[in-house]
């Protein structure tokens, strides 16, 4: 049975040949005998069944082969080649129109992306010029000074050559984040996994920062029911290196005589969730999409204030979904942050 939504370019050549020829034949049926227009019919039938379809093949056809060539822009495989010859032809108009909409569709969101792309270049190199900017004018200003007379004075100097030295090492460290998400972008790094106890790691970055979290009182734990010995399969030194960026912002943005707690959940046997909680300044809900961004700050003055390059988190992040884990935040203005990552469980 004809479906008249999608016709091949043979049956609507048949379909408008039928409805030219019945017609014309009906006709000299009635004015001269029934044979006549049986002959007339054959002919006209055939004649235009040939002609339609010639000119729907080879033209209409032609036309829209081309338009699949221009969507693909690539020269065409011999597999391409046999799929505009022979399977092309059998599609109906409203297929075809499917396919372009499809097309459309795809080099929309595609259009779209490079547009969100180009916004983020922009505001990163932005971000980028901004964070070097700030530490060489100040080197430049220090240095100017003490060409200036000010190294007649030993403690002049000798404050101004300190500060120098903050502001250099700012730049250094700024260098090695950049360079560190570089590598884990390009897969330049290997990840060196092994199997190890994720609370011993957590208890040995709480001792590395103890001065630093120390100096604002604040007491570091592994949250009550989570302190059995769980394994897990992953790079240490890259999950050292996670936990002492999510320790550190903790430290960084967390009050006085607070508290940092880990927990540590296997999941599903498969899988380890561990976080970092504390019960700092938090993080208002409009920056939380965008806070793993390398550079983002949720408030510029007060993040600088801290310190830091404002790359730790993007590193983080890289580093777990170089794990082929994921990594989220949570928070809330005033009552805290808690940012949690997976890993693989133990592999034997």
């Amino acid at each position: 049975m004809f479906k008249t939504k999608n016709l091949s370019p043979q049956q609507l050549s048949l379909l408008t040949a039928l409805f030219l020829a019945s017609p014309i034949a009906l006709g000299y049926s009635i004015v001269e005998n029934w044979w006549f227009g049986l002959i007339a019919w054959v002919i006209i039938f055939s004649g235009s069944y040939f002609l339609i379809r010639f000119v729907l093949e080879w033209f209409i056809y032609r036309k829209i082969k081309l338009i699949y060539k221009f969507i693909y822009q690539t020269k065409a495989t011999k597999r391409e080649e046999t799929y505009y010859k022979y399977i092309l032809p059998q599609k109906g108009i409203d297929e075809v129109r499917e396919d372009v909409e499809k097309w459309a569709e795809q080099r929309s969101a595609e259009i779209e992306l490079l547009k969100q792309n180009e916004a983020y270049r922009k505001e990163f190199l932005q971000n980028l010029a901004h964070e070097f900017k700030t530490p060489i004018f100040a080197i430049q200003g220090y240095v100017d000074t003490l060409l200036n007379g000010a190294m007649e004075s030993p403690e002049i100097s000798k404050k101004f050559l300190e500060n120098t030295a903050r502001n250099v090492t700012r730049m250094v460290n700024l260098v090695e984040d950049l360079d560190e998400i570089s590598k884990l972008e390009s897969g330049e790094q290997p990840l060196y996994k092994e199997n190890f106890i994720i609370q011993d790691l957590i208890k040995e970055v709480f001792e590395t920062l103890s001065i630093k979290i120390g100096a604002k009182h604040i007491k570091c734990s592994i949250k009550k029911g989570c302190e059995p010995p769980i394994t897990v399969f992953a790079d240490k030194e890259k999950i050292r290196q996670v936990l002492n960026n999510l320790v550190v912002n903790a430290t960084k943005y967390g009050k006085e005589n607070g508290s940092i707690v880990a927990s540590v959940y296997n999941t599903d046997g498969k899988h380890v969730l561990i976080e970092i909680s504390d019960d700092g300044i938090g993080i208002a809900e409009e920056h939380l999409p965008r806070i793993f961004e390398r550079f983002y700050r949720t408030d510029r003055g007060r993040s600088r204030n801290v310190g830091g390059t404002g790359l730790g988190l993007a590193i983080c992040k890289h580093i777990i979904e170089a794990h082929q884990q994921t990594i989220h935040v949570r928070s809330k203005l005033d009552v805290g942050t808690t940012v949690g990552f997976t890993l693989d469980a133990r592999k034997d």
